[in-house]
């Protein structure tokens, strides 16, 4: 196999393509968080599919919940008041209060975040989740603090 000079039309569509991604890219803007009408910060964002489909960094949002968690290599443990979470990174079976709970997608990290799906939050903490494609906002509200849903961010929370 010899090589080939790329033509001039290859360059240029390379070009074009790379120029196209990179500004998507660079517009794009990650989502926001919050829970109870109140902004979460995290170091690692939310990862969020085409799909629609929302992975959160567990702690950031456990913590803002009032939860404490725990990380022991694989092994993940929240509690918030009577409520119990456990599940290991890579593993779809998790357990709410010691009752099996099967996860649609394993938990996985990101720079070393541990990052579980939104659905996953709602049902094993009896919170409501939202994802608002159109705004990249991410609200999670406690049943029975407020309709936070209907409040628009302001400039604090931007």
């Amino acid at each position: 196999m010899t090589y080939r000079r790329p033509t001039i039309q290859t360059l240029v569509l390379t070009t074009v393509i790379a120029t196209i991604a990179s500004a998507l890219f660079a517009f794009s803007r990650p989502a926001i968080m919050l829970v109870d009408g109140t902004r979460v910060e995290s170091d690692v964002p939310p990862v969020t599919t085409s799909a629609d489909k929302v992975y959160v960094p567990l702690r950031s949002v456990a913590d803002a919940l009032g939860a404490e968690t725990t990380v022991e290599g694989d092994r993940v443990y929240v509690s918030r008041g009577g409520q119990s979470l456990r599940l290991r990174i890579g593993d779809e079976h998790a357990t709410v209060n010691g009752m099996p709970l099967t996860l649609k997608h394993a938990p996985f990290r990101v720079r070393g975040r541990v990052m579980i799906a939104l659905k996953a939050i709602a049902s094993a903490f009896g919170v409501e989740a939202h994802y608002d494609s159109r705004n990249a906002r991410i609200d999670v509200i406690t049943p029975g603090l407020g309709n936070a849903t209907t409040s628009q961010p302001t400039p604090e929370t931007e």
